[in-house]
């Protein structure tokens, strides 16, 4: 794997959590995830390697949309409640979830999590990858790189979330994500009042009276 071209700098906003969870706790997420039914990401007519499952909010790869999903289930909400805590969030913000399986040769290119989310906490499970950092060109080209071992998590807020992009190179083992987001206000709140898992109190857009 290449060194990138660019002056390092850490990513303000970006925090990094080595042990999230312990190894037993990996274990009995991976139970449940192996066997999930995955979807295919499309993007401009592309089929990524890359395979999704979301909960709590449904995300139109192609269009943007942000709609109504399944239910948060039961055995997410530990992992949740500690992603919460590590970004200094009340668990009901972490909204949508969203469980990507990669497959050896999988990545994901230079990207932000797209506009209709907020915060995001990632947590890696099974196997390591590199997660990357760019913003800026040529010579005021900044740049950053982390290794997302199994079991950590990451935090993206303020910069390292609006400004900076983020890459996975593809990975040699098979690895698995679960992200968490908290949803932007200009997201509907009808839509996310009507979230399966989601109740208005704490719904985007809803201020709990």
């Amino acid at each position: 794997m290449g060194r990138m071209r660019g002056i390092e700098e850490r990513p303000a906003g970006l925090h990094h959590q080595p042990e999230l969870l312990d190894t037993a706790a990996e274990q009995a997420l991976l139970a449940r995830i192996r066997p999930l039914t995955f979807d295919e990401v499309r993007m401009h007519g592309q089929v990524a390697r890359r395979t999704v499952r979301h909960y709590g909010m449904g995300y139109e790869f192609s269009s943007g949309a942000v709609t109504p999903g399944e239910p948060i289930p039961d055995w997410l909400l530990a992992v949740r409640a500690a992603s919460a805590t590590l970004a200094g969030l009340a668990a009901e913000d972490l909204v949508e979830v969203l469980v990507t399986r990669y497959p050896p040769g999988a990545g994901i290119g230079w990207h932000r999590d797209a506009p209709a989310f907020g915060d995001v906490v990632g947590v890696s499970l099974a196997s390591s990858c590199a997660l990357r950092f760019q913003r800026g060109t040529g010579d005021e080209r900044r740049v950053f790189e982390l290794l997302a071992a199994p079991r950590s998590a990451y935090v993206l807020t303020g910069p390292a979330r609006t400004t900076w992009q983020h890459s996975i190179p593809a990975v040699a083992e098979e690895r698995y994500s679960i992200t968490f987001r908290t949803v932007r206000r200009h997201c509907t709140a009808h839509t996310a009042a009507h979230a399966p898992g989601v109740t208005p109190a704490h719904a985007p857009g809803v201020t709990p009276g």
